[in-house]
């Protein structure tokens, strides 16, 4: 079933659990997240980044058809949307969540351009994440530079001036792979949660983490993880330690298929979100009986 993040986020906080929000671009990628999570019995919220996809309104369309099929709760979210052209685009997609990423100007501009964003996205039923504070890319991460960390008593007054519906916070995570081990301030985080409340929060750069750093955080008030390195990682592993000679390249897609979703089904556990699904089991075609039909 297609639902707003807003509804998936606010169970989850409330329940103190983390959804999973896995980086899909494909028919593909998207089906394994959706077996994955109907697997699971859990709700599920897939991310689009606008430049990995041409036109958010196609993809939008097949995206919101396997939803309203799915047995589970599923929210479609535009992630990292850095212009205002963009948050418009997935809305005419159908998309129910827009991420508005202004986390690299000043606050008073974050806060105008999201606020704009929101008064757009909430008069259509849209929820809108945001960033306070900057994940950067694990490249390029260096533990000594507090300065892009997010201030607690700032995520309140954020919260209060934008109107947001989730706010992905930076407490040490980093997009893509780390060139080293990351230091996670769970401190900080504690802080953001007591200033908060129970309002949704948003991790942006799991992949590599590690699983108790993981688990730790959602149990501590993490209720999104965005994941998309270790999805891509595991399906290249299950590619490549495989025999694609003769006809067993036909296998290529299935092998992609089967490494990202089995590894989504470890994180979705891990999360927490595992029988956190809301709605009755219905009657329809489940998103694996269809999957690949001859």
């Amino acid at each position: 079933m297609l639902v707003s993040m807003k509804e998936i986020l606010d169970r989850a906080s409330k329940e103190n659990y983390a959804v999973a929000a896995p980086n899909v671009t494909t028919e593909m990628d998207s089906r394994a997240a959706i077996e994955a999570a109907e697997e699971l019995n859990a709700p599920l919220i897939l991310n689009v980044v606008r430049s990995s996809i041409p036109d958010l309104v196609f993809l939008g369309g097949y995206l919101t058809n396997l939803c309203k099929l799915s047995k589970v709760p599923i929210a479609i979210n535009l992630d990292h949307g850095s212009k205002y052209e963009h948050a418009i685009e997935a809305i005419r997609g159908g998309f129910t969540s827009v991420m508005v990423d202004r986390s690299m100007l000043p606050y008073g501009e974050n806060v105008a351009q999201v606020k704009e964003i929101v008064k757009i996205a909430h008069a259509v039923g849209v929820s809108v994440e945001a960033e306070l504070g900057h994940v950067g890319q694990g490249s390029d991460l260096h533990d000594d530079d507090v300065s892009l960390l997010t201030d607690p008593k700032q995520a309140k007054k954020f919260i209060e001036d934008t109107g947001i519906d989730c706010l992905a916070v930076a407490i040490g995570t980093a997009h893509g792979a780390y060139n080293k081990t990351p230091k996670i301030h769970f401190d900080l985080l504690a802080e953001i949660k007591k200033e908060t409340g129970n309002f949704p929060l948003v991790l942006h750069g799991s992949s590599g983490t590690g699983a108790e750093n993981i688990r730790k955080a959602c149990s501590m008030g993490i209720n999104k993880v965005n994941v998309a390195n270790e999805l891509m990682q595991a399906a290249c592993i299950e590619i490549t330690s495989a025999d694609l000679s003769g006809n067993g390249a036909y296998d290529l897609w299935f092998l992609a298929k089967s490494g990202y979703k089995n590894k989504l089904i470890s994180l979705i556990d891990l999360y927490g979100s595992k029988n956190k699904s809301w709605i009755p089991e219905c009657q329809g075609i489940k998103t694996a009986d269809y999957l690949f039909r001859e």
